[in-house]
């Protein structure tokens, strides 16, 4: 769809549309479903909120590719900041963080330092940093970078990684980190890839999703299954059942204020449940360019906004 694409991209970059949108009734409705709010507190008080429930969170700073290394910093001293809110709070929570927003386009070894000094507070907190997958022209530096910081001395069970299931190279790449005992959040993928780096359609994206979670729900490390599709959370559940493997050997993980139903269904089954919460006050650019990345999710969030 590259008209809507196109579309949705340039709507991110419209700063009158942004203004009115987080100014509106709609665009506070939209912000407050799926955006925990705007600033670490919002996203804290979130937090304990799910956990009342049973249900463990990933924090994740909304944020845009940085142009300077002061802003890779101030980045970063958010996530210090969660680090340390959620050692004192004795919340079940973790931290998530794209490699642009800390100065990974400006240059790498910045980036990769404000990693390593992330994971070192995770480790003395006893909290874990996720790395994020962006487009796949960061996919080798980014499982390079994770595999460097994971094997020094004591980091390891406090840094992972996230692979991307429409990608021909994940079971490959899944193979290796698996060696290194590297934990995985798998999702399906949301940039737009190339033919020849990504399958091109829904049902081989699927196969190979189920294909890699059982590889990983198997492997007797803690990973995690990341996907709201029911299709895809039954075929993990039936693997588990028929393989012996217990609930707690694995999470599903979800989108904070996507199919809450679907997570406390699974919560009251026996099963451990991440939700990924982002904040922050970008929040118009982000939604924006997810929909940028696939235009499908319009109708996919549409549909939700009517779920509980």
């Amino acid at each position: 769809m590259p008209f809507l694409r196109s579309t949705f991209i340039a709507l991110s970059r419209n700063t009158s549309i942004r203004r009115f949108s987080e100014a509106s009734s709609l665009g506070r409705r939209l912000s407050s479903r799926f955006v925990a709010g705007m600033h670490t507190d919002d996203a804290l008080r979130a937090a304990a909120a799910l956990n009342s429930q049973g249900i463990s969170v990933t924090l994740d700073s909304l944020g845009e590719n940085v142009h300077s290394p002061q802003e890779a910093h101030s980045s970063a001293a958010i996530y210090h900041e969660l680090l340390d809110a959620i050692h004192q709070r004795h919340l079940d929570a973790n931290v998530s963080v794209k490699l642009t927003q800390i100065g990974m386009d400006l240059n790498p070894e910045l980036a990769e330092q404000i990693v390593r000094d992330m994971t070192d507070h995770a480790r003395t907190t006893g909290s874990f940093v996720r790395v994020d997958m962006e487009g796949s022209e960061y996919t080798q530096t980014t499982i390079d970078m994770v595999r460097r910081i994971h094997a020094e001395p004591g980091n390891e069970g406090h840094i992972g990684i996230v692979i991307q299931a429409y990608l021909y190279r994940s079971q490959a790449d899944i193979g290796l980190l698996l060696k290194d005992g590297i934990r995985i959040r798998l999702c399906k993928g949301a940039y737009q890839e190339p033919a020849d780096k990504a399958f091109p359609g829904k049902a081989q994206v699927d196969e190979n999703f189920i294909r890699l979670a059982e590889i990983l729900v198997d492997s007797g490390t803690f990973h995690g299954i990341a996907t709201h599709d029911e299709k895809m959370v039954e075929a993990t559940r039936a693997f588990v059942r028929k393989q012996g493997i217990p609930p707690s050997a694995f999470e599903f993980q979800m989108l904070y204020g996507v199919r809450r139903d679907l997570q406390r269904a699974l919560v009251e089954a026996g099963y451990r449940v991440r939700v990924y919460v982002p904040f922050g006050t970008e929040w118009y650019p982000y939604f924006m360019r997810r929909l940028a990345e696939r235009p499908a999710n319009l109708i996919f969030l549409a549909k939700n906004m009517l779920k509980s």
